[in-house]
């Protein structure tokens, strides 16, 4: 979808852009007509997306007070409360959808996945417990184990008769699971597993549910069976007894108070020689005969490992879409706000003070993230519907589930550091206002900060991404270490077929370098696409090139030569997954029957990809796809797509559908606009009495000659 306003000459159409931010109607709009009016309704019915009705459920009970956060309580109470909240939980049923329908549940997983992340606007305590109760925990038995696994644990732990833990994380290997150093040996004599985490570094940490509450634990170590170790698997683990003591051999510790979520007892557990039966070992995926015979449906050690994994990504999508939640309402906050606030005098010669959202540089600080915040929502739901497919079994191929984990790893890094920058930003441009916790936004950014490093570092899920485009490369890279990958000599330079995930890839790249083209070019969706898929395309191309020599290296140094082009391949990935958010946008326009929204979501769409274009403008510069007048057009032509966005962006952030009970900031509610109401009626009757002061500037300058 393009944006389909008539194109005029420069200097004509400054001029009509001129008038219309005074007169309240838009040269930029359809010849002839007002401003495009925004069918908010309709709007945030498709927002809402394919399952709209799971989230306005989500949303009903979210806006419930007994299932919202209260600030400064202790952190006992605190923990307390989030935890008598999923209880709440359970009495809706709002935990049942993902489960198995033998033990009652739904098999609804996108549905699951949409109201979970709703849960972000009552408290992200709440959200991200019960996630590790029932989105890791309890999805552990289910994805990871069999059908005996499923009738023997499943109901206790729907019911919250079994609140657990998800053991993964050491604290001295954190991302790198396939390296975890504790164990669960094999003693075909007593057909028991025995756990063991062999030094400090072995810790399990950062736990959710080990502080306090959990009385058992799903626990990935090293199987080791006949003196062989079969990588990581998954056991389960009882850790408490029924008075919440530590069981024979296991103990840890409470990590305390932290920087945000303090609803959650998060904690660290450690194993000496704890005994649990063989037929704990969740097996789907590889199990243990009683003379200790290993066997797998799935041969390579690597990609068992990788298929195990990959059935727990529903963190990530959770993060994703809660994520996106986050932006929204601190977006409707900032921008309400600075809709009503008004500060220093608008020049116009009437003493009134300026709406600072009409402020340009207020616009460049909101109005970007607004249009980011719309191409991250899009993108969820299109990564919403891949995840629901393939665990529905609709689409569960290996390339199906290799798409979802490499969307996974691209979309979440993007979405949560944009809600880290959206809070932050909003804080600030709300001024003093914004950093009141009653505003809710340093509470909601301190909580969302662990968002960036948890179901995987972002860095480290980038990198994955990264490995992905080079296996599109070459599928020669397949299942290749650093080492391997290094030493790969690039013999295919030129083919250009790089798997998105949501689309192929692989746009012939024009010359860029011309002038003559006007800037209606760059409001192309064709010359944004080409020029958001050439940055990747390149990016990866000048990696591989970079790789040749790599061939006759050693591994070590080949190794070396490769962790050289680290950054790159990460800013590569970076990039793929913000032309992933920018082609489910486009998508998204495709499916907006009104033309009047339609014109404005293009406008936003345009805001997003060109925003990009000129955060990374060097690159294009530097690598020869824009020239210095093309790199200036698109400043230009941002700041004519701001002017035009401004008008909307009060119904562009209605349209996220969320009330006052899920915002909950008074500076959103409308009282600004009454203070500054009150303010301007006080002088205008000060005014109007003759009783007003007499400004000393205006004595000085009478006395002037």
């Amino acid at each position: 979808m393009v944006d389909t306003a008539p194109r005029t000459h420069n200097s004509a159409r400054k001029a009509s852009d001129a008038q219309g931010a005074r007169s309240g109607t838009s040269g930029s709009g359809r010849a002839g007509t007002l401003t495009p009016k925004v069918d908010v309704a309709a709007l945030e019915t498709q927002l809402l997306g394919d399952w709209a009705d799971v989230r306005r459920a989500a949303r009903e009970l979210a806006g419930r007070p007994d299932m919202q956060k209260v600030e400064g309580l202790s952190l006992a109470d605190q923990r307390a409360r989030t935890f008598g909240q999923l209880s709440l939980l359970v009495e809706n049923g709002q935990v049942h959808r993902a489960f198995p329908k033998d033990v009652g549940g739904e098999e609804d997983n996108g549905g699951n996945i949409a109201g979970f992340e709703e849960l972000v606007a009552a408290d992200p305590s709440l959200q991200i417990k019960s996630g590790v109760q029932w989105g890791l925990f309890g999805s552990a038995i289910v994805q990871l184990g069999t059908e005996r696994h499923h009738q023997k644990y499943l109901p206790d732990i729907m019911s919250l008769k079994t609140p657990g833990a998800f053991a993964m994380t050491e604290i001295g290997h954190g991302s790198d699971v396939a390296s975890a150093a504790t164990t669960a040996t094999y003693d075909p004599e007593t057909q028991e597993f025995v756990i063991n985490t062999p030094f400090k570094g072995a810790w399990k940490e950062f736990l959710g549910n080990a502080g306090n509450d959990g009385i058992a634990a799903v626990v990935f170590a090293q199987l080791i069976s006949k003196g062989v170790n079969h990588g990581v698997h998954a056991f389960y683990v009882p850790i408490r007894d029924a008075d919440g003591a530590f069981l024979p051999g296991v103990g840890g510790e409470d990590d305390g108070l932290k920087g945000g979520l303090n609803g959650i007892d998060n904690g660290r557990l450690h194993f000496t020689n704890v005994r649990i039966p063989r037929t704990d070992l969740l097996n789907k995926y590889g199990d243990v005969a009683e003379d200790g015979t290993y066997t797998s449906p799935i041969s390579s050690p690597g990609r068992r490992f990788f298929t195990m994994l990959g059935t727990l990504v529903q963190g990530r999508v959770s993060l994703d879409g809660s994520a996106v939640v986050a932006s929204k309402i601190a977006l409707t906050i900032a921008i309400r706000y600075a809709a009503e606030r008004r500060q220093f005098a608008s020049g116009d010669g009437g003493g009134e003070e300026q709406v600072i959202l009409d402020y340009q540089r207020h616009q460049r600080r909101l109005l970007p993230l607004l249009a980011t915040t719309y191409a991250a929502s899009f993108a969820h739901e299109v990564f919403l519907h891949k995840f629901d497919d393939v665990f529905s079994g609709a689409t569960d191929t290996d390339a199906d589930r290799q798409d979802l984990e490499t969307i996974a790893a691209a979309l979440k890094p993007l979405s949560t550091w944009h809600a880290l920058t959206t809070l932050q930003e909003a804080r600030e441009a709300c001024g003093g206002a914004g950093f009141m916790t009653a505003n809710r936004l340093t509470s909601l950014r301190a909580d969302l900060d662990v968002y960036v490093t948890f179901e995987g570092d972002n860095n480290v899920l980038l990198q994955l991404v990264s490995k992905r485009l080079l296996t599109d490369f070459s599928k020669q890279f397949a299942h290749a270490d650093a080492g391997v990958l290094a030493r790969y000599a690039v013999t295919q330079a030129a083919d250009r077929a790089y798997h998105a995930g949501l689309r192929s890839l692989g746009q012939t790249v024009r010359d860029f370098g011309s002038t003559a083209r006007s800037v209606g070019w760059l409001q192309e969706a064709s010359t944004q696409r080409e020029l958001l898929t050439d940055r990747v395309e390149a990016m990866v191309a000048e990696v591989a090139t970079a790789l040749r020599p790599a061939s006759k290296l050693s591994k070590k140094d080949a190794a070396d030569l490769f962790n050289s082009q680290q950054n790159q391949l990460i800013e590569a990935a970076r990039a793929h997954g913000e032309l992933l958010q920018w082609e489910a946008f486009s998508d998204a326009l495709e499916q907006t029957p009104d033309a009047d929204t339609r014109q404005v979501l293009t406008w936003l769409r345009d805001l997003f990809g060109l925003g990009l274009i000129e955060k990374h403008a060097a690159w294009y510069l530097m690598n020869g796809r824009l020239s210095p007048q093309r790199a200036q057009a698109v400043t230009a032509y941002i700041d004519r797509l701001l002017r035009r966005i401004r008008p909307h962006a009060v119904d562009l952030v209605n349209a996220f559908g969320y009330g006052p009970e899920h915002i909950r900031a008074e500076i959103a509610t409308g009282v600004e606009a009454e203070r500054q109401s009150e303010a301007r009626e006080y002088y205008r009757r000060l005014r109007e009495s003759g009783e007003a002061p007499i400004d000393e500037k205006t004595l000085t300058k009478k006395k002037r000659p």
